[in-house]
């Protein structure tokens, strides 16, 4: 009778345990094999895709470990970098474990990464063609979620000036300012300018108010005698030129 009684609890346990050691906890996995001590013992190259973004989030959820949980998002995103990186707080935050912080994180880094390829892209003094301007430019702008407006500065031989961001959300009659590119033309001594803006839907093809910024723009440089050599659209790992379109 005793044995019946106790049964249920003993059924209890037996259940909760079992489904514990069924959790793959990290702190369970041989040392050498945990994603830190792996990236410390064996370098970042070691490291799958997934471990490495578990070393960000840092921890998992009761039912997924930081690992597991790491390779749901990536396979939300597709296992492409250059989508999750275009992930808003919003998204990263649509999975169970990662609240603000985490999500912080994670569009921090690449943030950084963003960052770090336009420092180390290959210097371009000069530029000669629509390909050389968008490699000065594309990594600041390719994989972002929004739209952001660039002017490049040049002098009389091509050279680049410098290059500084317009405005972010959008290109339109109320962003395009266009007497402020000239007075910065002006002001730099810039005898030639290039306009860029990305965008993020991924299409090469000009829209109406493409077209119609680029002209006004084209019109007013060349009443300052600033000539604009080109206005590319940079979408994702493609670009569009308006001078090689014969736009220009």
């Amino acid at each position: 009778m005793a044995l019946q009684e106790n049964f249920p609890t003993f059924g209890k346990f037996f259940i909760c345990n079992a489904m514990t050691k069924n959790l793959s906890t990290i702190t369970s996995w041989d040392f050498s094999q945990r994603p830190r001590e792996k990236f410390l013992q064996k370098g970042a190259l070691a490291l799958s895709t997934e471990e490495l973004v578990a070393i960000i989030i840092s921890s998992g959820t009761v039912q997924k470990n930081a690992v597991e949980l790491a390779r749901e998002i990536l396979d939300g995103a597709g296992n492409d970098l250059g989508q999750l990186s275009r992930f808003t707080e919003e998204d990263f935050r649509k999975y169970s474990g990662i609240g603000k912080t985490k999500a912080v994180k994670l569009m921090a880094v690449f943030e950084i990464s963003r960052r770090y390829q336009s420092e180390s892209s290959p210097p371009l003094p000069q530029i000669y063609s629509s390909v050389a301007a968008a490699q000065a430019i594309s990594p600041m702008l390719r994989d972002l979620p929004y739209e952001e407006c660039w002017v490049m500065y040049l002098n009389r031989n091509k050279r680049l000036i410098s290059k500084e961001k317009l405005s972010s959300g959008g290109i339109s009659a109320t962003v395009l300012d266009v007497k402020m590119i000239l007075k910065k033309a002006m002001a730099k001594l810039a005898s030639a300018i290039i306009l860029v803006h990305n965008h993020p839907g991924g299409s090469r093809k000009p829209g109406k108010d493409d077209i119609i910024q680029t002209r006004k723009l084209q019109e007013a440089a060349k009443a300052c005698d600033i000539c604009l050599l080109d206005h590319i659209i940079i979408a994702g790992r493609n670009y569009f030129s308006f001078a090689d379109d014969g736009a220009l």
